[in-house]
């Protein structure tokens, strides 16, 4: 993307603060370069750092019981949130270290 302009543009201009929407915003942009859509059983959370390390976000159960509640089934998640936490029953849990690992688990790499 060395050669491309991002711009993101957050629905009815309102401020995003929230970290943890890092790695959804950074997987649009995959999905968008990629022209392939993201499955839409899939949640994405996490914060990403500088060198595309997947950080952890804070309240993961709780955010996954939402998710589910919501209808989404499996969810890209930091890999750092894992540790001692319960996945709720009919979700599956995509573990993520870097962007990279993001990309894959959404299956938005090029196979040519």
């Amino acid at each position: 993307m060395f050669d491309q302009d991002v711009y993101i543009n957050i629905a009815g201009g309102m401020t995003l603060t929230e970290p943890a929407a890092d790695l959804a915003l950074c997987m649009a942009v995959a999905s968008s370069l990629r022209a392939k859509p993201i499955d839409g059983t899939f949640a994405v959370m996490g914060e990403v750092g500088l060198a595309g390390e997947v950080r952890a976000v804070p309240q993961a159960e709780r955010r996954l019981n939402e998710c589910l509640r919501l209808g989404f089934r499996n969810v890209v998640l930091p890999k750092g949130n894992l540790r001692g936490m319960r996945v709720p029953e009919g979700m599956q849990v995509h573990p993520a270290d870097t962007v990279l690992d993001a990309i894959a688990a959404l299956d938005l790499f090029d196979r040519r």
